[in-house]
């Protein structure tokens, strides 16, 4: 009975294991249609996810794009996924085609983050009428709150003077820049999205820097991909509890200010800040279920702008700062351009930056160089789609190696380091490049991207006009090679502001 019991139970093995087997074949058989893209084997089950190191997606897309080419296939799990590299390729897909691959693939994670069909957010949100409602909102509230106008860029001068205040505080001794910018650059964000203004010792506002900090930390790794292709494992209590909890924190605290925020809202006052203007929305979607203006959405979208609005510039902010002290033949050549246009006497206006084309081409190359986030946001083929002569199938998840757009070395002279001249032509004039791509490009090109150009300006040259930054004495040289999760941060370091 015994034997016939373990017969039985190896016979059940069997047709398990020759089940998955076909199961796994057929979410793999595109790779067998003609003209799609070459990539290394995968294995049953996981497909490639033990080929690619989560800790440094960059470097192995590098060594893969040098075996297979611009454009090469991967499997994770059963996702097919095409990967895709260099300036004529990148600029194919997102430009091009940028109607057919501007779609997001599900991540199922995003669940747990409060995402469902009525409430996708806007940078998350699949590529249709949806997007393009809230992506029009938010870029037409963001200009009616003065983007591009002169009271935020008022506002942001008066949030750099208390940055450089800060800074002042520290005597010249050694510190760590980063917490300070990313309470500024936080202040700058929360006064379009909430009209209001934290202190530097708030607690809120520490608490937010803090999980932000921590949530870059969790965005990447083998965990997240696994389950992300194998999203039953969410249904593992101790396996969902191990995802994504800084991001689920922000959430979290993110509500408590909304609701916060939400009991001062007058429906019959004009709006305040973005959020104001979304709940005159959701006032005015009453009883139409197709709206994308519902409470839950309001949460996904103030998220999505408060961390990408908030991360990104303070991340290059710290990179700018960091590239000063390593360079300071750069950081004198900028000063002195400030000190000729602007002087000591007046904050620096947008105005100023076409009278500076070499401060202009330091915050450029410092984009370039940071390539603070690599591999961009995935896409998804939304039909169809040839690139570079190979047959991309609709649904497939599409990476645009963005790193290797910017560090492409049959654009950029010295694609490895960080040289201003990429930016400058024979006469000292400031260039825009076409390989310059660190917001993307094509329709999902990221919609903060003339706020971030306002911060980078104002933040940087205010800093340089009342600061010499230099590296501590006694302290090593800090490297120029950053931390990567989804985003690329630079390693910790200190630094001395001296006034000028």
């Amino acid at each position: 009975m015994g034997l016939l019991t373990g017969d039985a139970l190896f016979s059940v093995a069997v047709a398990v294991a020759v089940f998955l087997l076909l199961v796994d074949l057929m979410h793999r058989r595109q790779r067998w249609a003609a003209r799609y893209p070459p990539g290394p084997l995968p294995v049953p089950g996981l497909g490639n996810l033990l080929q690619v190191d989560f800790q440094n997606v960059p470097y192995s897309f590098y060594k893969l794009q040098h075996q297979f080419g611009d454009v090469f296939s991967l499997q994770f799990a059963w996702t097919p996924v095409v990967v895709v590299n260099g300036l004529a390729a990148a600029r194919e897909v997102l430009v091009n085609h940028g109607e057919d691959t501007s779609d997001r693939p599900q991540i199922p994670t995003q669940e747990l983050l409060g995402f469902t069909p009525r409430a996708q957010g806007v940078i998350g949100a699949p590529y249709g009428p949806t997007w393009r409602e809230q992506r029009r909102f938010c870029v037409s509230t963001l200009r009616n709150f003065g983007l591009g106008k002169k009271s935020l860029e008022q506002w942001v001068n008066e949030e750099a003077a208390c940055l450089c205040d800060a800074f002042a505080n520290h005597a010249g001794k050694p510190f760590h820049p980063n917490a300070l910018l990313s309470k500024a650059v936080c202040n700058v964000i929360a006064s379009l999205i909430y009209a209001r203004r934290f202190e530097y010792d708030d607690s809120i506002g520490i608490r937010m820097t803090q999980l932000l900090e921590d949530s870059m930390r969790e965005d990447n790794g083998l965990l997240l991909q696994v389950v992300n292709s194998m999203p039953l494992l969410l249904h593992i209590p101790w396996v969902a509890a191990k995802v994504l909890p800084a991001q689920r924190s922000i959430m979290a605290l993110l509500k408590e200010l909304l609701t916060e925020h939400n009991t001062a809202w007058d429906p019959d006052q004009p709006p305040r800040d973005l959020t104001d203007a979304f709940l005159t929305e959701v006032h005015k979607a009453k009883g139409n279920s197709e709206s994308s203006f519902n409470d839950e959405n309001l949460r996904l979208v103030v998220s999505e702008l408060f961390t990408a609005g908030m991360v990104t510039t303070s991340i290059t902010m710290s990179w700018a700062l960091l590239l000063m002290i390593l360079h300071p033949d750069v950081q004198r050549r900028v000063q002195q351009e400030i000190d000729e246009v602007i002087g000591q006497g007046r904050p620096p206006e947008m105005a100023d930056q076409a009278r500076m084309p070499f401060t202009n081409a330091v915050i450029h190359e410092v984009q370039r160089f940071a390539d603070i986030i690599p591999m961009g946001v995935p896409h998804m083929a939304s039909r169809d789609t040839e690139v570079q002569g190979f047959c991309i199938p609709k649904g497939t998840m599409l990476m645009i190696n963005l790193s290797s757009v910017l560090k492409d070395e049959t654009v950029w002279e010295k694609p490895l380091q960080f040289h201003p001249g990429h930016f400058l032509d024979a006469e000292g004039r400031f260039v825009k490049r076409e390989g310059f791509m660190p917001f993307s490009a094509g329709p999902r090109t990221c919609l903060g991207e003339p706020l971030a150009r306002m911060e980078l300006f104002l933040f940087f040259t205010c800093l340089l006009q009342r600061f010499s930054f230099s590296v501590p004495e006694g302290q090593p040289r800090p490297s120029d090679r950053g931390i990567l999760s989804f985003i690329l941060a630079p390693s910790p370091y200190q630094l001395c502001a001296l006034p000028r």
